[in-house]
């Protein structure tokens, strides 16, 4: 799956058809013409951030009935409606009931600047009819609301100001067409530890998209005897040339830790795996492979994201945050907060991409495994701390029926390793105590789980949550 990809937009822009020939043979030409060299403007500045779908301007009713098509058949994200005036509505109701169910946008775009004063002058009053796209607006947003689509948004502004809305409201649709295309594998069940995270998998599908399948541990144990040591040696060669290493990391376990991860990839990609939910702390996992395996993804290039426990809703959080940032996503755990200094640190056990800042990963021993019964007692992982800086942090889990997003921005402080076992960081919010930022997440009725990835990334969340129907919660 190309996570990074550009949200795809159908732009559909509405002409006035008694208009098209007017101004013909004045100095700004007529107002076809003018409207052409606008939407080639729109065009422009939307393609710097999107792959856009342009039909041509649409005035006439075939023309939108076509545009509904066009959209479909190239399987667009999102469209973006735009009257280019006033304009006869018979082609934008026919769009609007023509259109399959995918997100739409109705904007206005306001000229930067005018200059009509005296429209006795035919090339004036050709462009007193041009610039009343607000009057176009105003009579597009009766039917944008009787038809009363799922999914629709509404902004005015100038081009600049649209475009910015458009790339929150595309990105957030790219990252809704993504979800539906994905899978998740759950390895092997849910945390019983943690019934509280649970979710419906059927609604999941129904509302975001994923299907889920599920995967064995007998299926891991008998993929880690088919794998050849060689090249196991390979990638313990290749995170040894990146990431210092603990003296005290058996190698022995080095291996089978290595060896069982890579193995967990395998079986993971062969069932299309998007989203791999690792129960972590499964008795059964344990039992047969003696450890938890601690070094996903082991090709930095891999887009499959992996979280521990066997939450689905934490690691949605995580995969929609990596889709929307493009950029490494981890999952988290908030653990406590320190009064005295102002922040709470967070992180967790088991499997998070520690490939975003190689200096600050670290192999080694799994310190609160190290004493247990199992085979590979201690077997090392990817001790990671989470890179200092700006952070969406995101929580998502079911309640009453529905997916819950409560989000948030928090400030990653720069943190040395100092908790054995947990890839971990601390944290500040810019404007809340820890205490107070606590008591307004968890008065939704949330989990312990939470995701993080660079940048603020909530304008495009909100949007999603719009989109696929999930309550949301923004904290700042």
């Amino acid at each position: 799956m190309n996570l990074k990809r550009k949200p795809k937009i159908g732009l559909i822009l509405i002409g006035a058809k008694r208009f098209r020939p007017l101004g013909a043979g004045t100095e700004r030409g007529a107002y076809e013409v003018r409207k052409t060299a606008e939407a080639d403007s729109f065009v422009e500045r939307f393609s710097e951030f999107s792959e856009v779908v342009f039909p041509g301007i649409v005035y006439e009713r075939e023309e939108a009935e076509a545009a509904a098509r066009s959209f479909y058949n190239d399987k667009v994200d999102c469209a973006v409606a735009i009257f280019l005036s006033w304009a006869e509505d018979f082609a934008w109701i026919r769009f609007l009931r023509e259109l399959p169910e995918l997100p739409l946008m109705l904007a206005s775009v306001v000229r930067d600047s005018l200059s009509i004063t005296d429209t006795n002058d035919e090339d004036q009053f050709v462009d007193f009819l041009s610039a009343g796209a607000l009057v176009g607006f105003q009579v597009a947003s009766g039917s944008f609301r009787r038809f009363n689509r799922p999914m629709s948004d509404i902004c005015v502004g100038t081009l600049e100001q649209v475009a910015a809305r458009v790339r929150v409201f595309a990105t957030a649709a790219k990252a809704r067409s993504i979800l539906r295309a994905s899978r998740v594998s759950l390895l092997a069940s849910y945390n019983e530890a943690m019934w509280a995270t649970y979710v419906d998998p059927y609604n999941v599908f129904m509302k975001i998209g994923p299907e889920l399948h599920f995967l064995s541990v007998m299926e891991l144990v008998n993929e880690i005897a088919s794998i050849d040591d060689r090249i196991v040696d390979g990638i313990i060669a290749n995170l040894k040339s990146k990431y210092r290493v603990m003296p005290n990391v058996d190698p022995v376990k080095f291996h089978a830790s290595v060896k069982a991860t890579y193995a967990m990839e395998r079986i993971a990609k062969r069932a299309g795996t998007d989203l791999l939910v690792l129960n972590d702390i499964d008795t059964v996992l344990f039992e047969n492979v003696g450890l938890r395996p601690g070094f996903t993804p082991t090709d930095p290039a891999e887009t499959m994201v992996t979280v521990p426990e066997g939450d689905i809703g934490g690691g949605l959080a995580t995969y929609i945050l990596q889709i929307l940032s493009g950029e490494t996503a981890n999952f988290i755990e908030p653990f406590y907060i320190d009064h005295a200094r102002g922040l709470f640190v967070g992180g967790h056990a088991g499997p998070n991409n520690y490939h975003g800042r190689p200096e600050n990963t670290i192999i080694a021993r799994d310190e609160r495994f190290a004493k247990s019964p199992w085979k590979h007692a201690g077997a090392p992982f990817a001790w990671y701390v989470f890179p200092e800086g700006e952070k969406t942090m995101l929580h998502m889990s079911e309640k009453d029926g529905r997916m819950q997003m409560v989000a948030c921005v928090v400030d990653c402080l720069p943190t040395r390793h100092y908790l054995a076992s947990y890839s971990h960081a601390e944290f500040r919010h810019r404007k809340y105590s820890p205490e107070e930022l606590f008591s307004k997440i968890c008065a939704n009725g949330v989990t312990q789980h939470h995701a993080i990835t660079p940048g603020n990334h909530l304008d495009e969340l909100e949007a999603l949550a719009m989109m696929c129907g999930f309550l949301f919660v923004r904290v700042d």
